[in-house]
């Protein structure tokens, strides 16, 4: 069972956007930009899960 989930929520410009909250409450990521519908915003979360499963980690 995953100790995270995604919130959809609007923000103070009626943008919608996503973040990944950890049960204690931590942001772990966020969408980064507001998307015009509620919908946007859920295919973004969509297009982190399928795409970053197995993201490497590279150091700069």
């Amino acid at each position: 069972m995953s100790k995270a989930h995604f919130e959809v929520y609007a923000d103070v410009e009626g943008q919608y956007r996503w973040r990944l909250v950890h049960d204690n409450g931590n942001i772990l990521a966020d969408s980064g930009e507001g998307y015009a519908s509620k919908q946007k915003a859920k295919q973004g979360i969509e297009s982190v899960k399928q795409n970053a499963r197995d993201a490497e980690v590279v150091e700069k």
